[in-house]
């Protein structure tokens, strides 16, 4: 819930049955939607000590994502606007990551000034992006193929790591040498990124490491770990910089799931001291897929009166 801009309660109910199947399986995802968003709704509105009748506008996610997901989140946010009688406001999921830099939840933290270079980045989205407004971003580069969240996810599926992968591959990789297994530079022209090629490099120098030695993976763990979440961070920031250097805009920002990785916001911040910019990184809390972060983007887009119709349906891509 978000009052004036600033949250009142931002609530998040986990799905822990995906870890069994290593990752997120759609069916169940939509089915553990439709058993949690009531609760949640409920708690939300306790914490903010607010009543249902005291809302002013209901912002939901329209995409991208899982259709089955979509639907239920889509159509419970249409009924409870009609029955309320307020504004329906359709959030694009990527872009609400960008706005969570400017989430105020009470403790005093720096909000970037417009234009910002920020860098998207998830299990699903990687996208380097302009941002002039709060509603006036460009993409100025994206992956052609996979993110570099899923990256992340399936090297730590190749080394026999529990879902979600990203946050074992950072934790893993601490203390080890980046440098111990060599992986290709995708050879992408100006801002887009590519990592299907990394990932498949990786699981090849895997197989061959385990077919030589069984015990390879369990030996050089910290390496492999240290080395993939090295060069993915790599990739990032080389794109990052070219950008910020030959736009010359002097912010720059990330978000999404992957900006709660060690590695990364440690370069990013190294890469903002050298070249004089200021930086913006979101805390742990609004990086992974969260409440706050939609309903700071429905503030926006009720200030600009951009709602949504009330036959509004999901898309599972932009």
């Amino acid at each position: 819930m978000l009052v004036d801009g600033v949250v009142r309660s931002n609530v998040v109910a986990g799905q822990d049955v995906h870890h069994q199947w290593g990752g997120v399986v759609p069916e169940l995802a939509s089915r553990a939607h439709q058993e949690h968003i009531v609760p949640v709704v409920h708690r939300a509105l306790q914490e903010a000590c607010m009543t249902k009748e005291q809302l002013s506008g209901i912002a939901f996610t329209q995409g991208p994502g899982l259709m089955g997901a979509l639907l239920v989140g889509t159509c419970f946010a249409r009924s409870m606007a009609q029955s309320l009688g307020v504004p329906l406001l359709a959030v694009d999921h990527v872009k609400g990551h960008v706005l969570a830099h400017f989430i105020q939840d009470g403790t005093p933290r720096p909000i970037p000034a417009f234009p910002f270079l920020n860098l998207t980045v998830s299990g699903g989205h990687t996208q380097l992006v302009l941002v002039r407004g709060p509603l006036d971003m460009e993409i100025i580069g994206t992956t052609l193929d996979d993110a570099a969240g899923e990256a992340f996810d399936k090297g730590a599926k190749i080394l026999g790591l529990p879902y979600p992968g990203g946050p074992e591959i950072d934790r893993q990789g601490q203390g080890g040498d980046r440098k111990s297994f060599a992986l290709p530079y995708p050879q992408v022209p100006d801002y887009d990124m590519s990592f299907s090629g990394i990932k498949s490099a990786f699981r090849n120098t895997v197989v061959n490491g385990s077919a030589k030695d069984p015990e390879f993976v369990a030996a050089n763990l910290k390496n492999l770990c240290a080395s993939l979440e090295g060069h993915i961070v790599d990739v990032l920031l080389r794109k990052l910089a070219k950008a910020g250097r030959a736009l010359g805009v002097p912010r720059i920002a990330i978000s999404g799931g992957v900006s709660a990785n060690g590695a990364l916001r440690a370069a990013v911040r190294a890469l903002a001291q050298r070249e004089g910019w200021e930086c913006f990184i979101p805390p742990f809390a609004y990086c992974t897929d969260n409440a706050a972060m939609i309903a700071m983007a429905g503030h926006f887009m009720y200030a600009e009166k951009r709602f949504a119709d009330l036959d509004t349906v999901p898309v599972t891509r932009f």
